[in-house]
Protein backbone atom coordinates (compact mmCIF):
# COMPACT_ATOMS: atom_id res chain seq x y z
CA UNK A 1 0.00 0.00 0.00
CA UNK A 2 1.38 3.93 -0.91
CA UNK A 3 1.99 6.20 1.90
CA UNK A 4 -0.51 8.62 0.26
CA UNK A 5 -3.29 5.82 0.06
CA UNK A 6 -2.76 5.27 4.03
CA UNK A 7 -2.22 9.30 4.68
CA UNK A 8 -5.01 10.42 2.44
CA UNK A 9 -7.32 7.51 4.03
CA UNK A 10 -6.47 8.92 7.60
CA UNK A 11 -6.00 12.24 6.84
CA UNK A 12 -8.41 14.72 9.33
CA UNK A 13 -11.61 16.34 8.75
CA UNK A 14 -12.68 19.90 10.58
CA UNK A 15 -15.22 19.25 13.24
CA UNK A 16 -17.74 21.05 11.62
CA UNK A 17 -17.51 18.67 8.19
CA UNK A 18 -17.62 15.38 10.04
CA UNK A 19 -19.78 12.91 8.29
CA UNK A 20 -20.68 9.61 7.27
CA UNK A 21 -20.22 8.03 4.42
CA UNK A 22 -22.82 5.17 3.32
CA UNK A 23 -21.51 1.50 4.63
CA UNK A 24 -20.64 0.47 1.55
CA UNK A 25 -17.93 2.87 0.52
CA UNK A 26 -16.64 2.95 3.84
CA UNK A 27 -12.69 1.94 3.66
CA UNK A 28 -12.62 2.92 -0.20
CA UNK A 29 -9.31 3.86 -0.39
CA UNK A 30 -8.29 0.95 1.69
CA UNK A 31 -10.20 -1.91 0.03
CA UNK A 32 -9.35 -0.45 -3.49
CA UNK A 33 -5.92 -0.94 -2.19
CA UNK A 34 -6.10 -4.62 -0.95
CA UNK A 35 -8.08 -5.58 -4.11
CA UNK A 36 -4.80 -4.16 -6.28
CA UNK A 37 -2.68 -6.56 -3.65
CA UNK A 38 -5.19 -9.74 -4.64
CA UNK A 39 -6.81 -9.36 -1.23
CA UNK A 40 -10.13 -10.15 -0.38
CA UNK A 41 -12.77 -6.73 0.23
CA UNK A 42 -14.27 -5.93 3.39
CA UNK A 43 -17.18 -7.87 4.07
CA UNK A 44 -20.18 -5.82 4.27
CA UNK A 45 -22.24 -4.36 6.99
CA UNK A 46 -26.12 -3.60 6.82
CA UNK A 47 -25.69 -1.58 9.70
CA UNK A 48 -25.21 2.50 9.42
CA UNK A 49 -24.34 4.64 12.37
CA UNK A 50 -25.70 7.97 12.62
CA UNK A 51 -23.12 10.77 11.91
CA UNK A 52 -21.06 11.74 14.55
CA UNK A 53 -22.01 14.81 16.81
CA UNK A 54 -19.24 15.70 19.38
CA UNK A 55 -15.47 17.71 20.18
CA UNK A 56 -13.54 17.20 17.52
CA UNK A 57 -10.59 15.20 17.47
CA UNK A 58 -8.05 17.83 18.74
CA UNK A 59 -10.28 18.87 21.46
CA UNK A 60 -10.42 14.72 22.36
CA UNK A 61 -6.63 14.81 22.36
CA UNK A 62 -6.43 17.76 24.56
CA UNK A 63 -8.58 17.02 26.80
CA UNK A 64 -7.59 13.35 27.51
CA UNK A 65 -3.84 15.13 27.95
CA UNK A 66 -5.15 17.75 30.87
CA UNK A 67 -7.91 16.08 32.16
CA UNK A 68 -7.40 12.30 32.22
CA UNK A 69 -5.14 10.56 34.46
CA UNK A 70 -2.26 9.48 32.54
CA UNK A 71 -2.85 5.67 32.86
CA UNK A 72 -5.39 5.57 30.51
CA UNK A 73 -2.61 4.70 27.12
CA UNK A 74 -4.51 4.64 23.53
CA UNK A 75 -3.20 2.16 20.64
CA UNK A 76 -2.15 3.16 18.06
CA UNK A 77 -0.04 5.77 16.69
CA UNK A 78 -2.82 7.81 15.55
CA UNK A 79 -5.29 6.84 18.46
CA UNK A 80 -8.50 5.66 17.14
CA UNK A 81 -11.72 8.11 18.51
CA UNK A 82 -14.44 5.55 18.14
CA UNK A 83 -17.95 6.28 18.19
CA UNK A 84 -20.42 3.74 17.32
CA UNK A 85 -20.72 -0.11 17.37
CA UNK A 86 -22.72 -3.00 16.08
CA UNK A 87 -22.16 -6.96 16.46
CA UNK A 88 -18.73 -6.95 15.93
CA UNK A 89 -17.69 -3.82 13.93
CA UNK A 90 -16.81 -0.72 15.89
CA UNK A 91 -16.89 2.75 13.80
CA UNK A 92 -14.71 6.06 13.89
CA UNK A 93 -15.71 9.50 14.11
CA UNK A 94 -14.75 10.02 10.53
CA UNK A 95 -16.84 7.16 9.51
CA UNK A 96 -14.62 4.29 8.76
CA UNK A 97 -15.71 0.88 9.75
CA UNK A 98 -12.95 -1.85 11.65
CA UNK A 99 -13.51 -5.61 12.34
CA UNK A 100 -13.29 -5.47 16.19
CA UNK A 101 -10.68 -8.74 16.77
CA UNK A 102 -10.22 -7.97 20.12
CA UNK A 103 -13.41 -7.37 21.40
CA UNK A 104 -13.17 -4.00 23.90
CA UNK A 105 -9.88 -6.58 25.90
CA UNK A 106 -12.02 -9.74 25.74
CA UNK A 107 -15.45 -7.69 27.33
CA UNK A 108 -17.39 -7.87 24.27
CA UNK A 109 -19.38 -11.20 24.02
CA UNK A 110 -22.04 -11.12 22.65
CA UNK A 111 -21.89 -8.11 19.86
CA UNK A 112 -21.62 -4.30 19.95
CA UNK A 113 -25.31 -3.04 20.43
CA UNK A 114 -26.68 -6.56 20.36
CA UNK A 115 -30.28 -5.92 20.17
CA UNK A 116 -31.33 -8.00 22.82
CA UNK A 117 -29.42 -6.69 24.88
CA UNK A 118 -30.28 -3.26 24.77
CA UNK A 119 -34.00 -4.07 24.68
CA UNK A 120 -33.27 -5.12 27.88
CA UNK A 121 -31.56 -2.53 29.31
CA UNK A 122 -33.88 0.24 28.08
CA UNK A 123 -37.08 -1.78 29.50
CA UNK A 124 -35.12 -2.16 33.15
CA UNK A 125 -34.06 1.35 32.98
CA UNK A 126 -37.52 2.61 32.08
CA UNK A 127 -38.51 0.89 35.40
CA UNK A 128 -36.04 0.84 38.08
CA UNK A 129 -32.44 1.65 38.04
CA UNK A 130 -31.27 1.30 41.74
CA UNK A 131 -32.12 0.49 44.91
CA UNK A 132 -29.41 -1.31 46.30
CA UNK A 133 -29.68 -4.41 47.77
CA UNK A 134 -31.30 -3.56 51.01
CA UNK A 135 -34.31 -3.48 49.34
CA UNK A 136 -35.32 -6.83 47.62
CA UNK A 137 -35.63 -6.58 43.58
CA UNK A 138 -36.47 -9.51 41.53
CA UNK A 139 -33.82 -9.20 38.77
CA UNK A 140 -30.96 -10.00 40.96
CA UNK A 141 -33.19 -13.28 42.39
CA UNK A 142 -34.14 -14.17 38.52
CA UNK A 143 -30.15 -14.00 37.86
CA UNK A 144 -28.73 -15.52 40.30
CA UNK A 145 -30.72 -18.58 39.72
CA UNK A 146 -30.17 -18.65 35.83
CA UNK A 147 -26.49 -17.45 36.53
CA UNK A 148 -25.63 -20.49 38.99
CA UNK A 149 -27.35 -23.13 36.91
CA UNK A 150 -24.49 -22.93 34.24
CA UNK A 151 -22.17 -24.59 37.43
CA UNK A 152 -21.42 -27.84 38.09
CA UNK A 153 -21.17 -29.61 41.58
CA UNK A 154 -21.94 -27.09 44.60
CA UNK A 155 -21.17 -24.25 43.05
CA UNK A 156 -24.64 -22.30 43.86
CA UNK A 157 -23.76 -19.39 45.65
CA UNK A 158 -23.17 -15.90 43.76
CA UNK A 159 -21.40 -12.78 45.26
CA UNK A 160 -22.30 -10.19 42.78
CA UNK A 161 -19.35 -7.12 41.93
CA UNK A 162 -18.41 -4.30 39.59
CA UNK A 163 -15.26 -5.94 37.76
CA UNK A 164 -12.92 -8.82 37.51
CA UNK A 165 -10.18 -6.92 40.11
CA UNK A 166 -13.02 -6.94 42.55
CA UNK A 167 -14.08 -10.34 42.16
CA UNK A 168 -10.93 -11.59 42.80
CA UNK A 169 -10.42 -9.51 45.73
CA UNK A 170 -13.53 -11.01 46.74
CA UNK A 171 -12.22 -14.22 46.04
CA UNK A 172 -8.98 -13.78 48.30
CA UNK A 173 -11.19 -12.84 51.33
CA UNK A 174 -13.20 -15.78 50.71
CA UNK A 175 -10.43 -18.07 50.58
CA UNK A 176 -8.54 -16.65 53.85
CA UNK A 177 -11.60 -16.28 55.52
CA UNK A 178 -12.83 -20.07 55.03
CA UNK A 179 -9.41 -21.76 55.60
CA UNK A 180 -7.46 -19.59 58.02
CA UNK A 181 -4.90 -20.17 56.21
CA UNK A 182 -3.00 -17.13 54.77
CA UNK A 183 -0.68 -17.67 51.96
CA UNK A 184 -2.24 -17.58 48.06
CA UNK A 185 -0.28 -18.57 45.29
CA UNK A 186 -0.44 -18.10 41.40
CA UNK A 187 1.33 -18.36 38.24
CA UNK A 188 4.19 -16.10 36.92
CA UNK A 189 3.10 -14.08 33.77
CA UNK A 190 -0.60 -14.10 35.76
CA UNK A 191 -2.99 -11.75 35.38
CA UNK A 192 -5.64 -11.04 38.36
CA UNK A 193 -6.36 -7.54 38.54
CA UNK A 194 -4.98 -4.24 39.54
CA UNK A 195 -6.78 -3.17 43.33
CA UNK A 196 -3.77 -2.53 46.00
CA UNK A 197 -5.28 -6.67 47.26
CA UNK A 198 -5.38 -8.37 43.65
CA UNK A 199 -1.89 -6.15 42.10
CA UNK A 200 0.33 -8.61 44.49
CA UNK A 201 -1.76 -12.01 42.30
CA UNK A 202 -0.49 -10.45 39.10
CA UNK A 203 2.60 -11.78 38.21
CA UNK A 204 3.43 -9.25 35.82
CA UNK A 205 6.21 -6.47 36.57
CA UNK A 206 4.82 -3.76 33.94
CA UNK A 207 1.50 -4.36 36.29
CA UNK A 208 3.29 -3.29 39.43
CA UNK A 209 3.50 -0.33 41.51
CA UNK A 210 6.34 -0.16 44.27
CA UNK A 211 4.43 -0.12 47.41
CA UNK A 212 5.15 -2.11 50.65
CA UNK A 213 2.80 -5.12 51.73
CA UNK A 214 1.65 -5.76 47.98
CA UNK A 215 3.20 -9.38 47.84
CA UNK A 216 2.34 -10.30 51.96
CA UNK A 217 0.85 -13.73 51.75
CA UNK A 218 1.71 -14.07 47.91
CA UNK A 219 3.64 -16.82 46.29
CA UNK A 220 4.43 -16.67 42.14
CA UNK A 221 4.77 -20.29 40.95
CA UNK A 222 6.82 -21.31 37.68
CA UNK A 223 4.48 -21.01 34.74
CA UNK A 224 3.75 -24.15 33.04
CA UNK A 225 4.42 -22.47 29.44
CA UNK A 226 5.01 -25.53 26.54
CA UNK A 227 6.40 -22.62 24.25
CA UNK A 228 8.42 -20.48 26.21
CA UNK A 229 8.95 -22.45 29.01
CA UNK A 230 11.57 -24.80 30.10
CA UNK A 231 9.57 -27.57 29.04
CA UNK A 232 7.17 -28.10 25.79
CA UNK A 233 6.68 -30.22 23.31
CA UNK A 234 4.35 -30.72 20.85
CA UNK A 235 1.08 -32.42 22.20
CA UNK A 236 1.11 -30.61 25.23
CA UNK A 237 -1.95 -28.18 24.62
CA UNK A 238 -5.84 -28.44 24.38
CA UNK A 239 -5.89 -26.88 21.00
CA UNK A 240 -6.07 -27.44 17.58
CA UNK A 241 -2.68 -26.44 16.88
CA UNK A 242 0.50 -26.92 18.79
CA UNK A 243 4.15 -25.61 19.31
CA UNK A 244 6.67 -26.57 16.78
CA UNK A 245 8.64 -27.30 19.76
CA UNK A 246 9.90 -31.69 20.20
CA UNK A 247 8.22 -33.66 22.09
CA UNK A 248 9.37 -37.22 23.23
CA UNK A 249 6.56 -37.69 25.17
CA UNK A 250 4.81 -41.36 25.67
CA UNK A 251 2.73 -42.55 28.47
CA UNK A 252 2.12 -38.84 29.75
CA UNK A 253 3.25 -35.48 29.26
CA UNK A 254 6.74 -34.78 30.60
CA UNK A 255 6.26 -31.31 30.43
CA UNK A 256 3.31 -31.23 32.71
CA UNK A 257 5.21 -34.08 35.24
CA UNK A 258 8.39 -31.34 35.30
CA UNK A 259 6.04 -28.44 35.99
CA UNK A 260 3.97 -29.81 38.48
CA UNK A 261 7.17 -30.87 40.48
CA UNK A 262 8.52 -27.09 40.40
CA UNK A 263 4.97 -26.33 42.27
CA UNK A 264 5.12 -29.56 44.65
CA UNK A 265 8.63 -28.08 45.38
CA UNK A 266 6.94 -25.10 46.46
CA UNK A 267 4.57 -26.48 48.89
CA UNK A 268 7.77 -28.50 50.52
CA UNK A 269 10.29 -25.82 50.98
CA UNK A 270 7.86 -22.24 51.17
CA UNK A 271 4.71 -22.55 52.30
CA UNK A 272 3.61 -24.24 56.34
CA UNK A 273 2.82 -27.64 55.68
CA UNK A 274 -0.70 -28.02 55.00
CA UNK A 275 -1.05 -24.28 55.30
CA UNK A 276 -2.09 -22.93 52.15
CA UNK A 277 -5.65 -20.15 52.00
CA UNK A 278 -6.15 -20.55 48.05
CA UNK A 279 -4.36 -20.92 44.32
CA UNK A 280 -5.76 -19.06 41.68
CA UNK A 281 -5.20 -20.09 37.79
CA UNK A 282 -6.59 -18.42 34.84
CA UNK A 283 -8.07 -21.32 32.39
CA UNK A 284 -6.30 -19.92 29.68
CA UNK A 285 -3.85 -16.51 30.15
CA UNK A 286 -5.32 -13.83 28.81
CA UNK A 287 -2.77 -10.78 29.68
CA UNK A 288 0.00 -12.86 29.63
CA UNK A 289 -0.94 -14.16 25.96
CA UNK A 290 -3.16 -16.41 25.79
CA UNK A 291 -1.05 -19.34 27.52
CA UNK A 292 -1.76 -22.83 27.70
CA UNK A 293 -1.00 -24.91 30.29
CA UNK A 294 0.03 -28.84 29.35
CA UNK A 295 -2.75 -30.54 29.63
CA UNK A 296 -3.55 -32.45 33.25
CA UNK A 297 -1.76 -29.60 35.19
CA UNK A 298 -4.66 -27.82 36.55
CA UNK A 299 -6.67 -30.98 37.94
CA UNK A 300 -3.21 -31.78 39.56
CA UNK A 301 -2.60 -28.48 41.05
CA UNK A 302 -6.84 -28.40 41.96
CA UNK A 303 -5.62 -31.66 43.73
CA UNK A 304 -2.22 -31.04 45.25
CA UNK A 305 -3.73 -27.54 47.08
CA UNK A 306 -7.07 -28.93 48.34
CA UNK A 307 -5.04 -32.09 50.05
CA UNK A 308 -3.07 -28.71 52.13
CA UNK A 309 -5.76 -27.27 53.04
CA UNK A 310 -6.44 -24.80 50.71
CA UNK A 311 -9.11 -23.88 48.13
CA UNK A 312 -8.63 -23.29 44.39
CA UNK A 313 -9.49 -20.40 42.50
CA UNK A 314 -10.76 -20.57 38.75
CA UNK A 315 -10.37 -17.15 37.20
CA UNK A 316 -12.96 -17.13 34.60
CA UNK A 317 -12.48 -13.39 33.82
CA UNK A 318 -11.67 -14.03 29.88
CA UNK A 319 -12.35 -17.61 29.44
CA UNK A 320 -15.69 -17.85 30.40
CA UNK A 321 -19.28 -17.46 28.78
CA UNK A 322 -18.62 -19.96 25.90
CA UNK A 323 -15.31 -17.93 24.73
CA UNK A 324 -13.55 -21.33 24.66
CA UNK A 325 -16.15 -22.91 22.55
CA UNK A 326 -16.44 -26.54 23.72
CA UNK A 327 -17.17 -26.03 27.53
CA UNK A 328 -19.17 -23.21 29.04
CA UNK A 329 -16.31 -22.53 31.65
CA UNK A 330 -12.83 -22.81 30.91
CA UNK A 331 -11.95 -24.90 33.77
CA UNK A 332 -14.10 -27.52 32.23
CA UNK A 333 -11.88 -28.19 29.83
CA UNK A 334 -9.34 -28.64 32.29
CA UNK A 335 -11.44 -31.81 33.97
CA UNK A 336 -11.32 -30.21 37.72
CA UNK A 337 -14.04 -28.75 39.99
CA UNK A 338 -13.21 -25.16 41.23
CA UNK A 339 -13.98 -23.94 44.82
CA UNK A 340 -14.15 -20.65 43.99
CA UNK A 341 -14.94 -19.59 40.09
CA UNK A 342 -14.71 -15.55 39.37
CA UNK A 343 -15.70 -14.09 36.30
CA UNK A 344 -16.67 -10.56 34.71
CA UNK A 345 -16.26 -9.23 31.05
CA UNK A 346 -17.74 -11.11 28.90
CA UNK A 347 -20.71 -11.77 31.54
CA UNK A 348 -22.10 -7.98 30.93
CA UNK A 349 -21.11 -7.35 27.12
CA UNK A 350 -19.65 -4.54 28.35
CA UNK A 351 -21.63 -3.51 30.88
CA UNK A 352 -20.03 -3.04 34.29
CA UNK A 353 -20.94 -6.69 36.05
CA UNK A 354 -18.55 -9.53 37.54
CA UNK A 355 -19.75 -12.36 40.34
CA UNK A 356 -18.33 -14.77 42.51
CA UNK A 357 -19.64 -17.87 42.39
CA UNK A 358 -18.84 -20.14 45.18
CA UNK A 359 -20.46 -23.06 47.12
CA UNK A 360 -23.07 -22.17 50.22
CA UNK A 361 -20.31 -23.73 52.89
CA UNK A 362 -17.60 -21.30 51.49
CA UNK A 363 -19.81 -18.28 50.81
CA UNK A 364 -21.15 -18.70 54.68
CA UNK A 365 -17.81 -16.40 55.84
CA UNK A 366 -18.95 -13.63 54.47
CA UNK A 367 -21.52 -13.67 57.34
CA UNK A 368 -19.19 -13.31 59.76
CA UNK A 369 -19.00 -9.21 59.40
CA UNK A 370 -20.89 -6.82 57.56
CA UNK A 371 -20.06 -6.55 54.13
CA UNK A 372 -21.64 -4.66 51.18
CA UNK A 373 -21.58 -3.24 47.65
CA UNK A 374 -22.91 -0.83 46.29
CA UNK A 375 -23.69 -2.02 42.86
CA UNK A 376 -23.81 -5.35 42.92
CA UNK A 377 -26.17 -7.03 41.43
CA UNK A 378 -28.27 -3.72 40.35
CA UNK A 379 -31.37 -4.01 38.51
CA UNK A 380 -29.42 -3.03 35.30
CA UNK A 381 -26.88 -4.71 35.60
CA UNK A 382 -28.97 -8.31 36.37
CA UNK A 383 -31.38 -7.20 33.35
CA UNK A 384 -28.25 -7.12 31.02
CA UNK A 385 -27.07 -10.33 32.51
CA UNK A 386 -30.06 -12.06 31.59
CA UNK A 387 -30.20 -11.28 28.10
CA UNK A 388 -26.19 -12.08 27.49
CA UNK A 389 -27.24 -15.75 28.92
CA UNK A 390 -30.32 -15.47 26.92
CA UNK A 391 -28.51 -14.25 23.67
CA UNK A 392 -25.72 -17.06 24.03
CA UNK A 393 -28.19 -19.47 24.33
CA UNK A 394 -30.73 -18.76 21.56
CA UNK A 395 -27.68 -17.75 19.08
CA UNK A 396 -25.40 -20.69 19.58
CA UNK A 397 -22.50 -18.62 20.29
CA UNK A 398 -21.09 -21.35 22.66
CA UNK A 399 -20.77 -23.56 19.18
CA UNK A 400 -20.43 -20.62 16.91
CA UNK A 401 -16.87 -19.86 19.12
CA UNK A 402 -16.27 -23.31 19.12
CA UNK A 403 -16.34 -23.68 15.37
CA UNK A 404 -15.15 -20.36 13.82
CA UNK A 405 -12.45 -20.19 16.54
CA UNK A 406 -10.57 -23.63 15.29
CA UNK A 407 -11.05 -22.39 11.46
CA UNK A 408 -9.23 -19.58 12.37
CA UNK A 409 -6.65 -21.45 14.49
CA UNK A 410 -6.29 -23.25 11.20
CA UNK A 411 -5.52 -20.59 9.07
CA UNK A 412 -3.41 -18.59 11.53
CA UNK A 413 -1.62 -22.46 11.23
CA UNK A 414 -1.09 -22.12 7.61
CA UNK A 415 0.03 -18.92 7.93
CA UNK A 416 2.53 -19.39 10.51
CA UNK A 417 4.32 -21.65 8.18
CA UNK A 418 5.05 -19.34 5.42
CA UNK A 419 6.22 -16.66 7.45
CA UNK A 420 9.24 -17.67 10.22
CA UNK A 421 7.87 -14.14 12.43
CA UNK A 422 5.16 -16.15 13.55
CA UNK A 423 6.70 -18.28 16.49
CA UNK A 424 3.65 -19.71 17.81
CA UNK A 425 -0.41 -20.22 17.60
CA UNK A 426 -2.42 -21.37 20.23
CA UNK A 427 -5.78 -21.32 22.02
CA UNK A 428 -9.27 -22.63 22.01
CA UNK A 429 -12.41 -21.18 20.21
CA UNK A 430 -12.06 -17.20 19.71
CA UNK A 431 -8.99 -17.03 22.98
CA UNK A 432 -6.43 -17.01 20.57
CA UNK A 433 -2.79 -16.04 20.28
CA UNK A 434 -0.28 -15.44 17.85
CA UNK A 435 3.19 -15.00 18.75
CA UNK A 436 5.51 -12.88 16.87
CA UNK A 437 9.09 -13.62 17.43
CA UNK A 438 12.29 -12.63 15.90
CA UNK A 439 14.48 -15.83 16.04
CA UNK A 440 12.30 -18.95 15.26
CA UNK A 441 14.70 -20.89 16.87
CA UNK A 442 15.37 -19.60 19.90
CA UNK A 443 11.87 -18.33 20.79
CA UNK A 444 13.27 -14.40 20.89
CA UNK A 445 9.95 -11.74 21.03
CA UNK A 446 9.94 -9.75 18.02
CA UNK A 447 11.01 -6.25 19.12
CA UNK A 448 8.10 -3.63 20.15
CA UNK A 449 8.85 -1.41 16.65
CA UNK A 450 8.40 -4.55 14.67
CA UNK A 451 5.11 -5.46 15.81
CA UNK A 452 4.05 -2.25 16.36
CA UNK A 453 4.12 -2.18 12.32
CA UNK A 454 2.69 -4.93 11.95
CA UNK A 455 -0.22 -3.99 14.56
CA UNK A 456 -0.70 -0.48 12.66
CA UNK A 457 -1.11 -1.95 9.28
CA UNK A 458 -3.66 -4.56 10.54
CA UNK A 459 -5.32 -1.58 11.51
CA UNK A 460 -5.16 0.66 8.13
CA UNK A 461 -6.53 -2.12 6.62
CA UNK A 462 -9.73 -2.47 8.52
CA UNK A 463 -8.84 -5.02 11.54
CA UNK A 464 -8.27 -3.95 15.22
CA UNK A 465 -6.19 -7.04 17.20
CA UNK A 466 -5.06 -6.62 20.54
CA UNK A 467 -1.63 -7.23 21.97
CA UNK A 468 -0.65 -9.58 24.97
CA UNK A 469 1.95 -11.05 26.57
CA UNK A 470 5.03 -9.52 28.69
CA UNK A 471 6.58 -8.06 25.81
CA UNK A 472 3.56 -7.09 24.04
CA UNK A 473 4.50 -9.32 20.99
CA UNK A 474 1.05 -11.58 21.01
CA UNK A 475 -1.34 -10.51 18.35
CA UNK A 476 -4.43 -11.38 20.74
CA UNK A 477 -7.73 -12.68 19.28
CA UNK A 478 -10.94 -12.51 21.31
CA UNK A 479 -13.76 -10.92 18.82
CA UNK A 480 -17.29 -10.78 20.25
CA UNK A 481 -18.89 -14.61 19.29
CA UNK A 482 -20.56 -13.67 16.82
CA UNK A 483 -18.00 -13.42 14.25
CA UNK A 484 -18.24 -15.53 11.07
CA UNK A 485 -15.49 -17.51 8.80
CA UNK A 486 -15.96 -14.45 6.16
CA UNK A 487 -14.43 -12.13 8.92
CA UNK A 488 -11.78 -14.49 9.49
CA UNK A 489 -11.06 -15.12 5.62
CA UNK A 490 -10.85 -11.17 5.88
CA UNK A 491 -8.65 -10.62 9.02
CA UNK A 492 -6.12 -13.65 7.93
CA UNK A 493 -5.56 -11.86 4.52
CA UNK A 494 -4.78 -8.38 6.44
CA UNK A 495 -2.08 -10.14 8.47
CA UNK A 496 -0.73 -11.96 5.86
CA UNK A 497 -0.30 -8.62 3.78
CA UNK A 498 1.02 -6.79 7.12
CA UNK A 499 3.15 -9.52 7.71
CA UNK A 500 4.35 -9.65 3.70
CA UNK A 501 4.12 -5.68 3.64
CA UNK A 502 6.70 -5.74 6.85
CA UNK A 503 9.32 -8.42 5.53
CA UNK A 504 9.71 -6.61 2.55
CA UNK A 505 11.47 -3.22 4.42
CA UNK A 506 13.95 -5.38 6.31
CA UNK A 507 17.07 -7.06 5.49
CA UNK A 508 17.31 -10.59 4.70
CA UNK A 509 19.19 -11.13 7.37
CA UNK A 510 16.58 -9.48 10.05
CA UNK A 511 14.08 -12.17 8.85
CA UNK A 512 15.90 -14.84 10.34
CA UNK A 513 16.54 -13.32 14.00
CA UNK A 514 20.05 -12.17 12.85
CA UNK A 515 21.41 -9.34 13.45
CA UNK A 516 21.36 -6.25 10.34
CA UNK A 517 24.80 -5.09 9.13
Amino acid sequence: MSKRLIADSRRLLPHSSIRWTSSLSQHSELTAAIRNQGQSEMPKCEHTPKAYVGPSYERILETRRTHLTPNLLAHFKKPLVIHAGHMQWLFDHEGRRYLDMFGGIVTVSVGHCHPKVNQALSEQSSKLWHTTNIYMHPKIHEYAERLVAKFPGNLKSVCFVNSGSEANDMAMLLARMHTGNQDILSLRNAYHGMSPYTMGLTAHSTWRFPLPGVNNGLIHVMNPDPYQGIWGGSACRDSPVQTKRECQCQDSCQAEDAYYNQLEETFKFSLPRGKVAAMFAESIQGVGGTVQFPKGYLKRAANLVKSNGGLFVADEVQTGFGRTGEHFWGFEGHDYLPDIVTMAKGIGNGFPLAAVVTTPEIAASLGEALHFNTYGGSPLASAVGLAVLDVIEEDGLQRNSLDVGTYFLKGLAELQQRFEIIGDVRGKGLMIGVELVGDHKKRTPLPSPHVLDIWETCKDLGVLFGRGGLHGNVLSCRPPLCLTNDNIDFSLDVLNTALKKHISKRPRSWRYGQKAS
